[in-house]
């Protein structure tokens, strides 16, 4: 099964996760994490950058690797995905790319939103909600 390079981006202010509301698979319609594939010729920190600008339209600063984990997704490949800290430079948040919206949810409603697989165990195994 072939393995992708993913990255993803956890950034917490004022007691609210960024999320994004994914546009394509997997976990299409659903809640979570900034980020995507670390593109040939990348760092992860790198592409960290680079796929945030793209989704929510954010400069940041990547700090430490907070974990990571490893799912499955279409057509047979798999995703490692390396999830970090990141402070935000700015506000403003717009979604882009395949993030259908963009939302600074408060840490308590997490938990309610329709999240893609395994995120919700994720974020609380890493004590981030």
């Amino acid at each position: 099964m072939p393995e992708i390079a993913a990255v993803g981006a956890i950034a917490v202010r004022d007691g609210a996760l960024l999320l994004i509301r994914r546009g394509h698979a997997p976990s299409r319609g659903r809640w979570s994490l900034p980020g995507g594939r670390v593109e040939p010729g990348e760092t992860a920190r790198e592409a960290l950058v680079r796929e945030m600008a793209e989704e929510t339209g954010l400069t940041v600063e990547v700090g430490e690797l907070v974990g990571e984990v490893v799912r499955p997704g279409p057509n047979e490949v798999t995703y490692r995905i390396q999830d970090f800290r990141v402070t935000p430079v700015g506000d403003d948040a717009v979604a882009g790319d395949d993030a259908l919206d963009v939302e600074w949810v408060p840490l308590a409603d997490v938990a309610k939103r329709q999240l893609s697989a395994g995120l919700l165990g994720t974020l609380r195994q890493w004590a981030v909600i």
